[in-house]
């Protein structure tokens, strides 16, 4: 029995050590490298930069969806044509919007979604609190007039 559980986790740890390169970093495959190990690293901090559209919480450089190894591909075409970072991230932004920022601008936009829940907040304890301060009303209700009074009369009567 014991030497079946062992013949199982060292399987189990031959094929952790096996699969352990196909989830290492993204861009250790050398064909996507730039030869020039400056603009590599400048291509790496662009990418570090920009959100995978597929992943949407990891970078372009930590990414290894296809979409991301395209878009790596791109930032090291700008670099190696010898674009500054700006005019990089100008030309992703131009094409994908803001979204392709891991760290978006701030604006009134993003402002406003920031500040929305503290709003949000902040309205419903005024609602509250105006709901709890409105005066109770306990006063009863008018008296029966005759009219009323023999209605019910005629309505309570046994027949």
């Amino acid at each position: 029995m014991t030497a079946r559980i062992l013949r199982r986790a060292l399987i189990a740890l031959a094929l952790c050590f096996m699969l352990a390169p196909l989830v290492a970093g993204a861009v250790d495959d050398p064909s996507e490298m730039l030869p020039d190990p400056a603009q590599e690293q400048r291509a790496e901090a662009i990418g570090s930069q920009l959100r995978c559209l597929v992943c949407q919480n990891e970078s372009i450089e930590d990414s290894s969806a296809d979409l991301a190894r395209d878009l790596r591909h791109v930032v090291r075409e700008h670099v190696a044509k010898g674009e500054s970072n700006r005019q990089v991230m100008d030309w992703m932004v131009d094409r994908y919007g803001n979204f392709i920022r891991l760290r978006p601008p701030l604006t009134a936009g993003t402002l406003l979604l920031w500040l929305m829940p503290m709003l949000a907040l902040l309205v419903g304890m005024a609602v509250a609190l105006r709901a709890f301060r409105r005066p109770r009303t306990t006063s009863s209700p008018p008296p029966l007039t005759d009219a009323e009074r023999a209605r019910l009369d005629d309505l309570t009567r046994p027949r």
